[in-house]
């Protein structure tokens, strides 16, 4: 029989945490249970809806379909290092100006893969972000805020380019 257990070292968030855990244990649990990083939410458990969503080595993951012994070695970024509350992100900033969050249960899931796509595509056209957050489910909007929101921030990042250059 294998090892049912693991030692696994990751970067979350610019910290380096050197874990032992099961080896079976899952992505989401590890942030939420581990490291009580609990901004990822788990929704579906079937990565249908990206609520879980967290960028590892800058692309986007559904935590909830990865092992964290996958993960080992691997830079993990997740909601709660994409800004704060005195010092948003552009997205984030966005989102609130926007109002591209209703309930915000999927909210953190959409930052990370907004956050990967403007990385990619700092000028999207409406169509684009669409495409690009058409893998995260909403129950609570009709979507339009929330692309509003994107095209926001890509203007905000864009402009704040503008600035250091």
């Amino acid at each position: 029989m294998g090892s049912t257990s693991v030692d696994i070292t990751v970067t979350v968030n610019g910290k380096v945490y050197r874990k032992h855990i099961p080896s079976r244990m899952l992505l989401s649990d590890f942030l939420r249970q581990e490291l009580y990083l609990t901004g990822t939410h788990v929704g579906c458990e079937h990565g249908v809806c990206g609520a879980c969503t967290v960028l590892l080595d800058g692309k986007s993951a559904r935590s909830c379909l990865t092992f964290a012994a996958q993960v080992d070695g691997i830079e993990i970024e997740t909601i709660e290092g994409l800004g704060t509350a005195k010092n948003m992100h552009p997205l984030q900033k966005a989102f609130w100006e926007k109002h591209g969050m209703q309930c915000g249960f999927c909210t953190p899931g959409i930052l990370m893969t907004a956050k990967e796509f403007l990385a990619k595509n700092p000028s999207p056209t409406e169509e684009e972000v669409r495409e690009a957050i058409s893998g995260n489910l909403c129950r609570c909007t009709g979507y339009q805020a929330i692309i509003d929101a994107v095209l926001e921030a890509a203007q905000k990042m864009r402009n704040l380019q503008e600035v250091q250059v």
